[in-house]
């Protein structure tokens, strides 16, 4: 049997929003890129919403996206017992202008940065129980230490625990926390002088607008983020954050489907990863010549062309050395282009291969969520495997 979705789906919460703004759905259906077809089968449950058409509607109803997609997967985060460790990480990051507390010891500077650099560490291996876990203890004690020593090194570690917080809230789908980690990051990278890592914040914030749809805002975040970093002295550091720069402004760009815009942003980065090689290391950003190839595709993905975006999936070799959650990223990208390809098996055996390399990202990603839904609508008769997965996501 097959399963469908329940009467808590992201289509009822649109239509309940639409409602509530007295609009019909013809007149919604007027104010988004896609067909009023579309939001009559989304609105009853016949076809999931993607993530761009979520957020068309969220900025027709000048709403924010989390209203329509409610408090992510709250049962599925307690059920793993991720939940509760959200809360210590919202008390932690209130704890940046009260100085330094008397009642945590010293421990030497070196072991402080490398405890933020590992931090970072089990982010990209997606590990986001450990770094949820550690994260709160890590921000008190690198907080007091920055105060005590006033050191650029130590507030550069603080705005780095700041970025992890932030990245481990998006990834469990907490977008209100990870604004205020963001705040946190610029913070602490204003007390370092570091424009490195106040241009990647300007980054971060930019992608908050992408999943918004509110890409306007999120092109003007990212130049000014080249403005911040287009001053300081060209180093190879500089360079990798100004071609991840260019990367965030091509997939927003994608989103908002201007190719020309698209092209550019990635030939700029082409060009910065020809210089730096793999960067991999620096500000964990994985920029690289790899990283550049990975959101040249998803572009694809963004504009529809799932035909392009696969055929530059067979294009890509993914090196063993490249981050586990872009490798997982990858994977969902290519199954969601698989399934609108008609691939149905093979964007079940992707799905699958992420949930292998990074089960708490895949559970958590609106990407795999999403594809997975739709592979259950379009399925006549539900796998096994594909039964799992959506039991596995909540559906």
């Amino acid at each position: 049997m097959t399963p469908r979705l329940d009467d808590d789906h992201t289509g009822a919460r649109i239509k309940e929003q639409r409602k509530l703004a007295r609009l019909t759905q013809r007149q919604l259906a007027d104010r988004l890129p896609y067909s009023y077809s579309l939001l009559n089968q989304v609105e009853c449950g016949a076809k999931p919403a993607n993530l761009d058409f979520v957020a068309a509607v969220a900025q027709a109803l000048r709403i924010d996206v989390t209203v329509l997609t409610g408090q992510p997967y709250v049962t599925e985060l307690q059920q793993d017992r991720l939940a509760e460790l959200v809360r210590p990480i919202r008390e932690a990051l209130d704890l940046y202008d009260l100085g330094a507390d008397d009642t945590i010891p010293d421990r030497p500077s070196g072991q402080l940065v490398a405890s933020a650099e590992e931090l970072c560490a089990q982010v990209r291996a997606t590990h986001l129980r450990n770094a949820a876990r550690r994260l709160p203890a890590t921000i008190a004690e690198l907080t007091t230490a920055a105060w005590r020593a006033q050191s650029t090194e130590l507030w550069q570690a603080l705005a780095s625990t700041y970025r992890t917080a932030h990245d481990v809230a998006v990834k469990l789908g907490y977008y209100d926390l990870s604004s205020v980690a963001l705040d946190r990051m610029d913070w602490a990278a204003h007390r370092a002088s570091d424009p490195c890592l106040a241009a990647i914040r300007q980054y971060m914030r930019a992608l908050v607008y992408f999943r918004e749809g509110e890409y306007t805002i999120g092109q003007r975040l990212v130049a000014a983020g080249h403005g911040i970093v287009g001053g300081a002295e060209q180093t190879r550091e500089a360079v990798a954050v100004i071609g991840q720069l260019h990367l965030g402004a091509s997939v927003i760009a994608a989103r908002a489907d201007q190719q020309t815009s698209v092209d550019t942003h990635i030939a700029e980065a082409k060009r910065c990863a020809e210089q730096t090689g793999d960067a991999s290391e620096i500000h964990w950003l994985s920029f690289g010549p790899t990283n550049v190839a990975l959101h040249r595709m998803s572009a694809a993905v963004e504009m529809r062309q799932y035909d392009e975006a696969l055929t530059q999936a067979r294009q890509i070799n993914i090196p063993p050395t490249l981050a586990t959650s872009r490798r997982a990223h990858f994977l969902i990208d290519k199954a969601r282009s698989e399934m609108e390809t008609g691939r149905t098996e093979a964007a079940l055996s992707s799905i699958i291969d992420a949930r292998h390399a990074a089960p708490e990202q895949t559970r958590y990603h609106p990407g795999a969520r999403e594809t997975i839904k739709g592979l259950v609508h379009i399925s006549r008769r539900t796998p096994d495997s594909l039964g799992h997965m959506a039991a596995w996501i909540g559906l």
